[in-house]
């Protein structure tokens, strides 16, 4: 058993740990929302429905048997406050040229927030963009979470 497997095990109530599916997210503007993530992060409609009025629109990373969605949910709310320096989404691009396009074209359409930069070997070379919701997701390059380092 492993070290992480070992410490999680100790203190969870569950016989395993228990993998992340979704996040679910509010926006006023759907086609935008989806238009963004498919163009930014190339992602995949795998499911959509309406629900009691209000559509719901699951995109993920492979078209077919998906393991993590994003949850989109069009609904009325106040307009997101900027989030906080740090809160935000990660997506893994194949090249530090993936991320320059990336950056290049929010900067086109105004949704650049920060980047791109090279933030050293954990980190990698990364860009800030805001959907149209005005969360933030960040595209890097190098950043491995099985720290292993491309950049």
């Amino acid at each position: 058993m492993g070290e992480a497997e070992t410490k999680h095990t100790k203190s969870s109530v569950l016989d395993k740990p228990s993998p992340m599916t979704h996040v679910a997210l509010r926006t006023t503007d759907i086609a935008g929302s989806v238009d963004f993530y498919q163009r930014y992060a190339g992602l995949h409609i795998v499911h959509e429905r309406e629900d009691d009025g209000i559509r719901v629109v699951w995109l993920s990373h492979r078209a077919q048997d998906p393991d993590f969605v994003i949850v989109l949910l069009e609904m009325p709310h106040e307009p997101l406050r900027e989030p906080g320096a740090t809160d935000h989404f990660g997506f893994a691009v194949s090249s530090r040229d993936e991320v320059d396009r990336l950056g290049e074209l929010a900067r086109a359409e105004g949704k650049l927030k920060w980047g791109p930069t090279y933030a050293g070997p954990i980190v990698g070379y990364f860009v800030m963009v805001r959907d149209p919701s005005g969360n933030t997701c960040e595209f890097s390059y190098g950043q491995s979470i099985k720290g292993e380092n491309r950049a």
